[in-house]
């Protein structure tokens, strides 16, 4: 079994989102561990993209704030490097096809697997095109995870069958941010996928508070939470590894254990 097959292992999981290197790479990689520290059972590092589609106003503020601070995909590298000498929380890379095709497909994988990612999030990658990356991810023992929007059906089974770790749903059409309400009918969601193969399904998009959060727990699997946490970095900067982790360990404590 590996890491992400752990991270469900009889219990609701959190996952929070971060942009590496925002606001630098220092605070990123202090970060990570004390969040795993707070109870995170899967970080996803944004790599930061000048074009990030799936993306609303606040990550794409995150990705700006992180080239500018000199962030480039080999410094994140070492980055995970030496994050892996701190903690053995499992990690993924939220990255777009882009990215990886101009770094080189192979050489992005073994790349990523020697630093010790242990999964891969292409929100802009058609489940149809998956023989793209899925090749490499496979020879370097890299889970890829597929997203499902709301509007699936036989298509979020057919995904569901493929998947390995976990199947990400997206509660809203749109892209990612604050959602002072989801209206997404989630428990039919979850269990459309699940007619598929029951594999775990972790919610994310739009979710921020405590409430929503535990809301969405008893529905899946897992919450995944990106902006709201970013909103926190951009707020404290360099001090924001307090103010995260206290908010890491309400959002876990909501979700259950």
């Amino acid at each position: 079994m590996n890491r992400i097959q752990q991270v469900f292992e009889n219990k609701k999981a959190f996952i929070p989102f971060i942009t590496a290197g925002d606001p630098d790479l220092s605070v990123t990689e202090a970060l990570v561990p004390a969040m795993a520290e707070a109870g995170a059972d899967l970080i996803e590092l944004g790599i930061p993209f000048s074009d990030p589609v799936a993306e609303g106003i606040v990550i794409q503020e995150a990705d700006l704030r992180a080239l500018a601070s000199g962030t480039t995909t080999d410094k994140i590298f070492d980055t995970v490097r030496r994050i892996r000498q701190k903690t053995d929380v499992p990690l993924a890379f939220m990255t777009y096809i882009n990215p990886v095709f101009a770094y080189g497909v192979d050489k992005f994988m073994k790349n990523a697997a020697d630093c010790g990612i242990d999964a891969l999030i292409v929100p802009d990658m058609p489940f149809e095109e998956r023989e793209e990356l899925l090749p490499a991810c496979k020879k370097y023992d890299m889970t890829l995870i597929y997203l499902v929007a709301p509007t699936s059906r036989e298509r979020a089974q057919a995904i569901a069958r493929e998947s390995d770790g976990f199947v990400y749903c997206v509660s809203s059409l749109g892209v990612t941010g604050v959602r002072s309400e989801i209206t997404t009918n989630i428990k039919e969601m979850v269990d459309t996928v699940k007619q598929g193969r029951d594999v775990p399904c972790a919610i994310g998009f739009g979710i921020s508070t405590p409430e929503q959060a535990g809301r969405m727990a008893s529905q899946a699997d897992g919450v995944i939470v990106g902006s709201a946490i970013v909103k926190m970095v951009a707020r404290y900067g360099i001090d924001c590894v307090e103010p995260v982790c206290d908010y890491v360990k309400q959002m876990k404590a909501a979700v259950g254990v």
